[in-house]
Order: C-alpha cells, then structure tokens, then sequence
C-alpha cells in the first residue's frame, strides 16, 4: 500500500466566467467543489490505477469534514488528524482563456495536534510500502516537519517520495534524513542551487552531481514542454515527450508522481520508471479534471515517450 501525505489540504472551488468584471457583480451558475491539495491529487490517480492507497494529513471544521465524506463516496482510504482549525478553500476562477487563483494560507497547527499526527503516522507506516508527501507545510510548522518524517520512513525502511520546493526542500537537502526521490522543476533547481539562469539541458548533468543531492536515489527534473532530466544512482537520463493538446496542466505533476510510485512500488526499471511517470503526467494536462487520467491513451503516449542514457 502506498501512503499520500497532504498537510495543507483544501476544498477546490471553480468559477467558471466568459468575462471577470473587475468592481463589479458576477454571477456563477456551473460551480465545482473538490478535494484538493499535490497529496489528494495522486490519491486520486493512484485510485484510478487501482493502487492500494490510504490518504491522510491534517482536517478540520466542514471542509475537513467535506473532504472526507468525498473521499469517502470516491471510496479511498483515509486517515487524518483532526485540528481546531479549518481546512482552507482555494478558489480559481476561469474567464477568458485564463485562470486568476484565491488561495487562503490555511490553518495554523498547534505543537499537540502535531505531536499526535506523527504519532498516527508512525503507526500507519508499519503497514505501507511508500509513502508520498506532497505541497507546501501549513502555518505552524517548522521546516523541518518533513524531516521528520523522512526520519521516522527510513527508520522503518519505507521508500520516501518528496515533492514540495522552496526553503523546505532546501532544508531537507541540507538535512541528515534523505528522500528516495524528489521532483523539482528546472526553475526550482534554478533556485536550489543560488544560479542566476535557468541551466541548459547540456549543464544539467554537472548540476544534479552536485553534493546537495547526495543521499537521494532519483532526483528527477521537470523541463515542461522539453521532458524531465532524469539522475538514478551515477546514471543520467533525457526524457523526451509528445506534443499534446493540453487541457488542464494542474495536477499533472502530481499524476507523474503517482506514476513514479506505482511503477517503483512494482520494481520496474529505470525506463519503465520514467514512462510510467511521465505518461500519467501527459494523460492528466489531457484532461479538464485535475488529478485525472485517461486510461485508454496510457499505452499510446507510453509508447511515444523516448527515454535515453546521457553519457
């Protein structure tokens, strides 16, 4: 069983417009409300794979409880911390070709309610396989929360996949306690090693050997439209993938996730690895549905993706 880890949940909410007017009324008549959040996106792939996968974070007041009744009608598996607090709402409004985003910063989380989440996380992992942490920490949280763990996951000898940015990726590369894979995209990469340009796809080689990514097994590179550049052990590799129609690119890196999972839990190899991965990612940018994949097109893009070693 995989475990998905999403301490900043929140309700998705989308206003769908022709026109947004500025200081002005608008009404919304197709309104769509979900689970959100990087962790309940790969949930959901990893459902529509028929992945074994438990959910679980932090909850609270009726939108905690809205999450988990939707789980609960999706039939995933889920297991939360309750917190005083409630769970935020992320709003996007759609107009015009365009996407303007309201996001709440969500909950702050006392030191007990952190206290007992690991607690519960300890005992949920004795039972898992892997466990995936996904997206930003919440207000109270220290940047060493994924730390822990990581800490407590290698402990109990369970693969770690880590996908968040910023100072808390940086703190967990800087740290004693090591992720299996991490996912960032070049612009993060950019950041994380203090560049003043993006590296080209030739220096990126140089770049993932340096120090800070030593301890990590896979440290996997988004380049967007031009693939991922890929590092497993000594080994480099260059994904390239097909042109699409994209549809929605939110959530697609969250459905390469679920595939990087899926396929490690399976003991594939490397190429399989990185097709499955980026099949997922390409089927969800497909989709209008964030966190949604069409299974029928996996083997047509699977089979279109190039996978080659970088000497």
């Amino acid at each position: 069983m995989i475990l998905t880890v999403t301490l900043n949940p929140s309700v998705d909410i989308s206003y769908p417009l022709s026109t947004l007017k500025i200081d002005s009324v608008n009404r919304v008549s197709n309104v769509t409300k979900t689970p959100g959040g990087k962790g309940l996106n790969v949930t959901r792939v990893l459902k529509q794979l028929e992945h074994p996968v438990m959910a679980t974070g932090f909850l609270g007041g009726a939108n905690g409880s809205f999450i988990e009744e939707a789980l609960h009608r999706q039939q995933i598996r889920h297991q939360f911390q309750d917190i005083q607090e409630p769970t935020r709402n992320c709003i996007a409004v759609l107009h015009e070709g365009k996407q303007t985003e309201i996001l709440e910063h969500g909950p702050s989380i006392s030191k007990d309610e952190q206290d007992q989440f690991l607690h519960m996380y300890r005992e949920m992992i004795q039972d898992i396989s892997l466990v995936i942490m996904s997206g930003s920490l919440p207000k109270g949280l220290e940047d060493t929360f994924y730390q822990d763990m990581i800490k407590i996951a290698n402990e109990n000898h369970k693969t770690a996949i880590l996908d968040c940015s910023g100072s808390t990726l940086k703190t967990i590369l800087e740290g004693p306690n090591k992720p299996y894979l991490i996912k960032p995209n070049i612009e993060e990469l950019a950041s994380l090693l203090n560049l003043k340009y993006k590296p080209s796809i030739e220096d990126l080689k140089m770049h993932l050997s340096n120090p800070i990514f030593n301890g990590i097994k896979w440290v996997v590179v988004s380049l967007g439209k031009d693939g991922v550049f890929a590092k497993h052990d000594q080994t480099f590799y260059k994904v390239d993938i097909p042109s699409v129609d994209v549809m929605n690119s939110v959530g697609s890196g969250d459905s390469t996730i679920a595939g990087f999972a899926h396929a490690i839990h399976h003991k594939r190899s490397d190429e399989e690895i990185l097709r499955t991965g980026n099949t997922l990612g390409i089927l969800n940018a497909m989709s209008p549905q964030t966190g949604h994949v069409d299974l029928e097109q996996f083997q047509t893009i699977y089979d279109s993706i190039q996978v080659s070693t970088v000497q």
